[in-house]
């Protein structure tokens, strides 16, 4: 069976209302950000980090998931064969739209993570904590900020080895080591395919490519591989 492993970055979600780092007039563009998505801002103002993620937490909330989210949901119960979307986005958004395989390579707005001892737990429930543990929780959101290693990489891999065929959609292949997963999957001889607004700077890297908004050439792309549904 044909395994098809999925990238997905912000530019699938840019449609839902959610703005990346590069979009200007947005939560991005009202801070450095070494000072809201770095360990050390975090060291510095605390309350500037929880302020900022509360803003996007009560942005994300308004989201509802576009027609590339439902495509993709659909592809992975429909498809014959396994189907693997591995994100950067921290949204919920495509389990909202009915995924489940799911890694969030970047951790999740819904998540909170003791600085401490990393003990986890979803927001806004209390931090369980047990010896060894400090007696106090240094709460921070749980995604992975500049400087930090993405999380499920070993997983990822594995996946990346056992692609036919790799698709990165709404991405800007600036953010490693993401950008670097195509590479990993033609190594493989897997197809790769780039679905995204215009051109990525690693476009030259993928042997097929498919522009314009995601909620337009995702659901095109799915629906060339599955059968109209009943």
């Amino acid at each position: 069976m044909t395994k098809i492993v999925i990238l997905t970055g912000a530019g699938i979600s840019a449609e839902s209302g959610l703005g990346t780092f590069r979009d200007k007039g947005g939560l991005w563009s009202l801070h450095k950000i070494e000072d809201v998505a770095s360990p050390d801002g975090f060291s510095r103002d605390p309350d500037l980090v929880h302020r900022f993620y509360s803003a996007r937490r009560q942005q994300a909330a308004q989201a509802v998931p576009n027609a590339a989210h439902a495509a993709l949901a659909r592809l992975e119960r429909d498809w014959p064969g396994d189907v693997v979307i591995m994100t950067q986005n921290v949204d919920g958004l495509h389990e909202a739209a009915g995924a489940h395989r799911v890694l969030h390579m970047h951790g999740t707005l819904s998540g909170a993570l003791c600085a401490n001892c990393e003990h986890r737990w979803t927001h806004r429930r209390k931090c369980r904590l047990t010896p060894p543990a400090p007696p106090v929780a240094r709460a921070r959101p749980d995604v992975v900020w500049f400087g930090e290693l993405p999380y499920h990489m070993d997983e990822i891999l594995t996946h990346l080895e056992e692609a036919d065929i790799f698709v990165s959609i709404g991405t800007s292949g600036q953010v490693y080591p993401a950008a670097s997963f195509v590479q990993e999957a033609r190594m493989q001889g897997a197809e790769t395919i780039e679905l995204n607004l215009e051109p990525s700077e690693i476009s030259a890297a993928f042997t097929q490519h498919h522009y314009g908004p995601a909620s337009e050439v995702v659901p095109q792309w799915v629906a060339r591989l599955l059968p109209d549904p009943a």
